[in-house]
């Protein structure tokens, strides 16, 4: 049931003036997770040329134009969505934690109140993104394998290839890094996005649910997550990209100093601008469309 407000009498009708306590509830853990899950699938397919031009880079060294004309010529405009089966996986295993559960465990944790700490939100995204992690690497191995894969291998083949060499445990290689990489990144996507929509409504006085709110705290988390996460994600993509019968690294230390060897600190921030092209409209798109969902099912949004 949905009350409208009865205006004063000197103003107009409104009818898009309602109270929205009266039909929105906090939803629980599970359907926070299908809403974020929902929303990171929906959002995926948009971001995913993004993130394989991305990791294209880091993996080869290249730079971004040479990048996106080497996949043009090799398989032509389809090439960049190579690997997303791979991709709907991860978002609706890893960012249906990270994405979906934040709400319910920032509030179970006393963080949801307005005079909450931003530690505590940031305690919140590391939570849910750490434990995310673990459900999606396997998923994150293969879209990694499958986006570098050049060879037109099939992503059956890539499977058993990994599967023969490697056993179960290849396919959670990389998984202390990304579990690293997840908790930085994921505190500071929701920290910042949460933050950032108080800071904005108080200084604009536009509502938490309004879509210009969302998209200015969505943007700006999108920035600070790249700066925060370029390194391990690229230490990240090399450690999931090695061949699946040999190692080349020993783990996320030796393969963050051989990085740093090879090319010097600011390597580790190599791809940025990709990184960045992708962390933005990616934070853009989940968000708002998972507030989206918040709203059509009527449940309390971030």
């Amino acid at each position: 049931l949905q009350t409208t407000i009865p205006p004063p009498l000197n103003q107009s009708i409104n009818p898009y003036t309602t109270i929205m306590s009266v039909t929105t509830r906090k939803p629980t853990l599970f359907e926070s997770m299908a809403c974020g899950g929902a929303a990171a699938a929906f959002a995926v397919n948009f971001t995913h040329p993004i993130e394989l031009v991305k990791t294209r880079m880091q993996v080869s060294g290249g730079g971004l134009g040479a990048t996106i004309s080497g996949v043009v010529k090799e398989g032509g405009v389809t090439a960049f969505w190579k690997g997303l089966p791979f991709g709907w996986g991860r978002e609706l295993s890893y960012t249906s934690v990270k994405l979906g559960a934040y709400a319910p465990v920032r509030n179970a944790i006393g963080a949801g109140g307005p005079d909450a700490g931003i530690g505590m939100k940031f305690l919140a995204g590391a939570l849910t993104g750490g434990f995310g992690s673990i459900l999606g690497n396997p998923f994150d191995v293969l879209k990694t394998l499958a986006q570098t894969n050049t060879k037109g291998e099939g992503l059956g083949l890539l499977v058993g290839n990994l599967y023969r060499d490697q056993g179960i445990g290849g396919f959670y290689r990389g998984v202390e890094v990304n579990i690293m990489r997840a908790c930085v990144l994921n505190a500071t996507k929701m920290g910042v996005y949460d933050a950032t929509k108080g800071f904005v409504t108080e200084q604009t006085g536009w509502g938490r649910k309004d879509i210009k709110t969302s998209f200015t705290a969505a943007f700006v988390a999108g920035f600070f997550m790249t700066v925060t996460v370029s390194p391990s994600d690229m230490i990240r993509t090399k450690l999931m990209n090695q061949p699946t019968d040999k190692k080349i690294y020993n783990g996320f230390v030796d393969c963050a100093a051989k990085t740093v060897k090879e090319g010097g600190v600011l390597s580790l921030w190599r791809g940025f601008i990709p990184i960045w092209a992708r962390f933005a409209p990616q934070a853009t798109l989940q968000l708002l469309t998972i507030e989206a969902i918040y709203n059509k099912l009527g449940y309390s949004g971030i």
